[in-house]
């Protein structure tokens, strides 16, 4: 018999609590909308209580939402919940995810709560839940770390007090596969009610299991699985979803499941959540790195040359990777352009916005002669990072002076106090160096820079430079920044610029 498997997506909560990263607003939005085009059944959309930000963030999202349905985090508090009550007010469709923490060493160590402290918990807030949300999920934090027959209990009081589903999270990645599906099938044994109500997966990948285990709880009966966009998250991530949606799907045989993804949009979101998040895709990266539809071997290239699936088990048009490009140049019209970016995904609604991005594609199109696909999604993520900017880089000029000593002057325009310019000058051991100390002088900072790396979007001499940058902030936290221009020092400085702000 064949499962029907929901996906449910917590980038934009556990994937943003990946040290650097943090959306805002407007870019939660469009990332939920690209949710909902991929076929997620649930968008975690935030944890409204933690920041006004946040709040505000998920009432957005669930006003705009229109079939997926979306979620709030909430720990066993009442506050917790009626924050998540309240934010989702418009949302079509809603759940709330209540959690509390049940293993021995939070229990002792972080909740100083006894079991019989925690079931009670549980009692109080999924009842008190159960009166807003037709669907509340609860979550025994720690569970792989939980002893089996306590979790039983605690999974067994939420039932009868209204759970609708199950989540068992695997919190510290500490599981494998062959626990990770006993313990499912250990539950299905001893809960009653087990299909009575949908019992999902949240695996971590520390030890590189994620979505090994979350492929597990499914062949154990659960029937849905969490996750994020490329495996974003705390300390190593979280199972990244289109790992799962793909394996599904190529081995079907195995997993006898189906579910509603969309995986030709795969690509489409995996890139805008890279872009959006700062965070570059590893080239090695399953189904969605540069190298995964690459042959270098001379004994592969010649397999896939006579049969592709002598090496390919996955197509690349299967996640939306097309060989074909439709090429845009500078004699290229609007209307052409904004059909183009349509088809990318992006809303092409606001005229003003058109206006602005079509003025900044014919800047683009002088300096190259055909404007790739890649091409496109830089320019938008170029001008979603100039967008939210409180400090612009305005100009720049970088000089060499002797013995590898460079001198950087650089023009920064300052949005928080009415676009007013601040200028200054430094020296460094190379031009890079330079221009950040510069940066530092004139904001008055502290900063040390972790990484620094420049990627070239497109082949050719004329390829513009993408610079990612890893800075570490004055209180220890760390900052993670992208600049894109044809001029490397450029990129490099607005990298810089996008960390800080």
């Amino acid at each position: 018999m064949v499962k029907q498997i929901q996906f449910f997506d917590t980038t934009l909560r556990d994937g943003e609590q990946t040290p650097g990263v943090n959306f805002n607003t407007k870019e939660k939005v469009q990332i939920a909308l690209q949710l909902e085009k991929w076929g997620i059944d649930v968008i975690e959309a935030g944890f409204p209580i933690s920041s006004q930000g946040d709040f505000e963030a998920v009432q957005e999202i669930a006003a705009q939402i229109k079939h997926a349905t979306v979620g709030g985090l909430a720990r066993c508090s009442i506050e917790d919940i009626d924050s998540v009550r309240e934010a989702l007010k418009e949302a079509n469709h809603k759940q709330i995810h209540v959690f509390i923490a049940t293993s021995p060493i939070h229990r002792e160590s972080k909740l100083s709560m006894t079991k019989a402290e925690i079931l009670a918990s549980v009692k109080k807030h999924i009842t008190y839940a159960k009166q807003y949300f037709d669907q509340v999920q609860f979550s025994p934090e720690d569970a792989t770390r939980t002893e089996w027959d306590f979790l039983v209990e605690v999974i067994e009081v939420a039932i009868k007090c209204g759970a609708t589903i199950i989540n068992i999270p695997d919190t510290v990645g500490y599981t494998n596969p062959t626990e990770y599906g006993a313990l499912f099938a250990y539950l299905k044994e001893n809960i009653s009610a087990f299909d009575e109500v949908i019992f999902s997966s949240h695996c971590h990948d520390d030890l590189g299991m994620a979505t090994a285990n979350a492929l597990a709880a499914i062949e154990q009966g659960a029937l849905r699985v969490e996750g994020t966009i490329n495996g974003i998250g705390e300390r190593a991530g979280n199972t990244a979803l289109e790992e799962v949606a793909v394996a599904l799907h190529i081995r079907r045989d195995a997993y006898q499941a189906e579910n509603q993804i969309k995986l030709d949009e795969t690509k489409n979101t995996s890139d805008l959540v890279s872009r959006l998040s700062g965070m570059p895709i590893p080239r090695n990266k399953a189904i969605i790195g540069a190298n995964a539809y690459a042959h270098e071997s001379g004994i592969h290239q010649d397999g896939v040359l006579k049969n592709p699936e002598t090496y390919e088990i996955i197509t690349p048009q299967l996640v939306g990777v097309s060989s074909n490009d439709l090429p845009l140049g500078k004699l290229s019209g609007r209307h052409a352009f904004v059909d183009r970016m349509v088809s990318l995904g992006y809303d092409m609604s606001d005229k003003v916005v058109v206006k602005e991005l079509f003025v900044k594609f014919k800047e683009l199109a002088d300096k190259k002669k055909n404007i790739s696909t890649t091409d496109l999604h830089a320019l938008i993520a170029g001008a979603t990072i100039e967008d939210q900017a409180n400090y612009e880089l305005a100009r720049l000029q970088v000089q060499y002076i002797e013995e590898g000593l460079h001198a950087a002057t650089v023009a920064v325009r300052d949005r928080q106090q009415d676009n007013r310019i601040l200028l200054d000058t430094d020296t460094g051991a190379g031009s890079v160096d330079a221009i950040y100390k510069t940066i530092n002088r004139m904001l008055k900072l502290n900063i040390i820079l972790h990484e620094y790396r420049i990627d070239a979007i497109t082949q050719g001499h004329d390829s513009q430079a993408q610079v990612h940058v890893t800075i570490q902030l004055p209180n220890g936290y760390l900052s993670y920044g992208t600049g894109i221009d044809f001029d490397v020092l450029t990129a490099s400085a607005k990298a810089y610029l996008q960390a800080i702000n």
